[in-house]
């Protein structure tokens, strides 16, 4: 087996819900960082791309019809270029890296494109078809832009709870105070905004063009615990996990560029990390924020190393509790805390689902380059109870 390598990683700002991107076709969101990821690497020949695998969550809109190969399409890429569209919900472009290095290793590929995409702000209402023609009765429409919708009658109702419900069940299971889960967000939020003030997303993350958006539109710098503590709980009465302690809804993209040795020097860029381990794992739906504790086990074990080896950790945050959860059961074995999502998280940065692993192994990616090496993991949960990771070595 040979090795893969991340050369390069980038994304656009994300925005918010109805925010600065809400205009934008994920489509084109796609087409646009496929673009600029290309270009950012003049001697590579877009010819020698051997595939290019897309994560997006929702694909009942302007993102159906494989829109990795629309991407393709609308970056003005050759047409001999294929490529495929992943789902795994959250996990969706975690998820597409993962089969892509697996193709390079293997030596199906040497160049390979990954990508991720979501618009919850143009996420549609759906129908569906009437059993018959010219109903008399009501019909429903159904929103695509998170959660459950057109559930099976035969799935287990415990199953089928809100992800915010399920994110409350975890503060129970594992004693999560809301003050726990506040200084959780506060922090995210503290780190974002320190990183971006230092630089850090300044070499990767690509504005969108006709956009008015510089920097993510959910990070609010000015976050204390105390301001998160007045608001009120927003899925269970009494509970815990609030709009502030919880990732928002999001539009964004992102892209990566993968190789294998030959493809790295074709490229003609010193790779940023290797990928070294992959790991995947499911639960149970109604507590789907614990996954990524053994898929990062699974992970850590297949590179070889264990928790006190780890540098650095992206965990997508798409909730306080969840990862509250994830880092105390780590911490156990030997990971400190403090290494875990250091230029914030998903809750200030945003939570565009399909491109949310991207941008995690990417960030993950660009730190261990600029820290000049080391060992990171790059986490995340998936609805309905999965959870992958990915550890990398700079």
């Amino acid at each position: 087996m040979g090795s893969c390598f991340v050369v390069d990683a980038v994304r656009t700002p994300f925005g918010r819900y109805g925010g600065a991107l809400a205009g934008v076709r994920p489509d084109d969101l796609a087409g646009h960082v496929l673009r600029a990821l290309v270009d950012r690497s003049p001697d590579l020949d877009p010819e020698q791309i051997g595939d290019v695998f897309w994560g997006a969550a929702n694909q009942a809109g302007e993102d159906n019809r494989n829109v990795g190969r629309m991407a393709v399409l609308l970056a003005g890429l050759p047409t001999s270029i294929p490529a495929a569209t992943v789902n795994r919900l959250c996990g969706s472009s975690l998820d597409a890296a993962m089969q892509a290095s697996r193709a390079v290793e293997c030596g199906d590929e040497s160049i390979v494109v990954v990508g991720g995409v979501e618009s919850m702000s143009r996420a549609p209402w759906v129908l569906l078809k009437p059993d018959s023609g010219f109903p008399r009765a009501p019909e429903t429409l159904h929103s695509t832009t998170l959660g459950w919708r057109m559930v099976n009658p035969a799935m287990p109702g415990q199953w089928t709870i809100s992800l915010g419900e399920s994110a409350e069940k975890l503060a129970g299971l594992y004693g999560i105070t809301r003050e726990a889960q506040d200084a959780f967000a506060a922090r995210s939020q503290v780190n974002a905004a320190r990183a971006w003030d230092d630089g850090f997303y300044n070499g990767w993350v690509v504005p969108v063009p006709g956009v008015e958006l510089a920097r993510d539109e959910g990070i609010r710098p000015e976050t204390t615990v105390e301001r998160l503590a007045a608001l009120k709980p927003a899925f269970v009465e009494g509970g815990t996990v609030t709009a502030g302690n919880a990732s928002t809804l999001n539009d964004g993209a992102g892209a990566m560029l993968l190789a294998d040795e030959a493809g790295v020097e074709a490229i003609g860029r010193a790779p940023l990390a290797r990928i070294v381990g992959r790991g995947s794992w499911g639960v149970d739906p109604d507590v789907f924020g614990i996954g990524p504790v053994e898929a990062a086990n699974i992970a850590l074990r297949r590179a070889g190393i264990d928790w006190d080896d780890v540098d650095v950790v992206e965990l997508n945050e798409a909730f306080a509790s969840q990862c509250l959860a994830d880092i105390g059961e780590w911490a156990k074995a030997g990971l400190d805390p403090v290494k875990v999502n250091p230029n914030g998280g998903a809750i200030a940065v945003g939570h565009p689902l399909g491109a949310s692993g991207v941008r995690i192994l990417g960030g993950l990616a660009h730190e261990l380059a600029r820290r000049g090496g080391g060992f990171g993991v790059a986490a995340l949960c998936i609805g309905v109870g999965q959870g992958l990771a990915v550890v990398l070595q700079a």
